[in-house]
C-alpha cells in the first residue's frame, strides 16, 4: 500500500481541556494526536464511502460519492 501524502495541514479549534485529555489518551496509546486523526479521518471516509479508501483514489470522484444523513453533533 502506498504511504499517504502528509503535506497538507488542517487547523481546527477545540476546547483546551478537550485538547489535554486527546493528548494523554493519544500517549496512552503510544500514538501522536496527529495520527489519531488521520486514522478518523481515513475511518471516517471509508465509512461514508462503503469501502477502504486508497491514497491514489480521485478526491473529484469521491466527493460526489453516496452521501449518508449526518450524525447529530454530539458535545
Amino acid at each position: 500500500m502506498p504511504i499517504e501524502n502528509r503535506t497538507a495541514r488542517l487547523t481546527i479549534l477545540i476546547d483546551p481541556r478537550k485538547k489535554a485529555v486527546f493528548e494523554r489518551l493519544c500517549a496512552g496509546e503510544d500514538a501522536t494526536p496527529s495520527q489519531v486523526v488521520r486514522r478518523l479521518i481515513r475511518e471516517h471516509i471509508e465509512q461514508r464511502l462503503g469501502r477502504p479508501w486508497h491514497p491514489e483514489d480521485d478526491p473529484a470522484e469521491l466527493s460526489t460519492a453516496k452521501s449518508r444523513k449526518p450524525h447529530a453533533r454530539s458535545r
